[in-house]
């Protein structure tokens, strides 16, 4: 019996001892972000003539960021490396997935064969031009030097456009705070770096397909480009990109944890200009307004003065709407007057027969 509980005594001491592991599934309750250096190893990334290394970039401003956010004490940040190691992308999805993240940013530099320069963030989506196409392309095409990618991918080719139809299923629920998160980071690069804002864009990246959150793919810039290369391999340009990143998604947090509520009623009415009327059949528009883990009341007193609100929940996140209405010019108004007070990420979403639908999608079906 004493052997039995000296056995046992040992057996608690080692395993209180040991190190958890970034894949280890994680038990606190706070915001967790899961930063994902892009390439590693034998993978070396986007080729740049000035012996810039896109894996050596990518990590030190990973890294950055990671010690930025961990300033934060709500806030737990998750590796999908911290060395230079190649990890398999269905691997950095699995991390992320496990760990139960709030978001995954995955971050990378860019290349072109002209002076091409700026900042681009993407989310999951068909990629709507061959440009787009081509960045995808290039990011996943590391699979070829993974072990049983066939096996691990579905059959997934990377060269093929048609291998990205239904690529996006996965993550559309998450499209939204996907789009947000985006839009933040691109916001701090151009009003606080004055970098040049190449845009949101959607493309078939695999590693985020991989995950089950908010995700976001940046490029920070060009390596290629003989300045901004020069740039990003800078301690002073990797230490602004980070802070601008890390400060990005303290700013998402912030708005999933309901600071997006007027601290104060305002009182003064919307103002909604008469436009034409183009109405979409069959189509209800809404503006997306705000998606928190908190249920609030739909009531003007919570979202600064405005009306005819509604609340779904999706997951864990509860989303606030405004206006309902089949008029497209009407909802872009309403988009116009919710981004004057103060909700900047408004965007417009579309239903038809109660199921969301792409706005993309809704736009085609014609007017009356």
């Amino acid at each position: 019996m004493q052997t039995r509980l000296k056995v046992l005594f040992v057996l608690i001491i080692i395993t209180l001892t040991l190190p958890l592991s970034v894949n280890a599934q994680t038990e606190s309750n706070k915001f967790i972000v899961v930063l994902d250096a892009g390439h590693g190893g034998k993978d070396p990334g986007k080729p740049s003539k000035y012996g810039y290394t896109e894996k050596e970039i990518a990590l030190k401003v990973v890294l950055a960021v990671g010690k930025e956010l961990e300033k934060n004490k709500d806030i737990e940040v998750v590796y999908t490396r911290k060395t230079d190691v190649l990890i398999d992308l269905f691997q950095r999805g699995k991390i992320a997935n496990k760990a139960n993240a709030d978001l995954f940013v995955s971050i990378h530099c860019n290349a072109h064969t002209s002076q091409a320069y700026g900042s681009e963030t993407y989310v999951l989506g068909v990629h709507r031009n061959k440009t787009n196409f081509d960045v995808a392309k290039a990011e996943n095409e590391v699979i070829f030097l993974e072990e049983d990618y066939e096996h691990n991918y579905n059959g997934f080719d990377p060269n093929s456009p048609e291998s990205f139809i239904g690529l996006t299923l996965m993550q559309e629920q998450y499209l939204d705070q996907s789009i947000q998160l985006a839009s933040l980071i691109q916001q701090n690069f151009t009003s606080k770096l004055k970098r040049k804002n190449r845009g949101v864009k959607q493309a078939g990246f695999i590693v985020l397909h991989q995950t089950v959150m908010p995700s976001v793919l940046v490029e920070t810039g060009f390596i290629t480009n003989t300045s901004e290369g020069k740039y990003l391999n800078s301690k002073k340009g990797q230490g602004e990109l980070s802070v601008a990143i890390a400060k990005a998604i303290e700013s998402y947090k912030k708005s999933v944890d309901q600071n997006f509520v007027a601290t104060e009623y305002i009182t003064e009415e919307e103002t909604i200009i008469p436009s034409e009327e183009k109405i979409i059949p069959n189509t209800i528009f809404k503006v997306q307004i705000a998606a928190a883990s908190k249920k609030l009341e739909p009531k003007s007193y919570n979202f600064k003065g405005l009306k005819e609100l509604s609340r779904d929940k999706e997951g864990k996140l509860y989303k606030y709407f405004y206006g309902y209405t089949s008029d497209i010019n009407k909802i872009q108004q309403m988009q116009k007057v919710a981004k004057q007070k103060g909700f900047k990420s408004a965007f417009i979403v579309a239903y038809r027969d109660g199921e969301r639908i792409s706005l993309e999608k809704a736009l085609n079906s014609g007017t009356k």
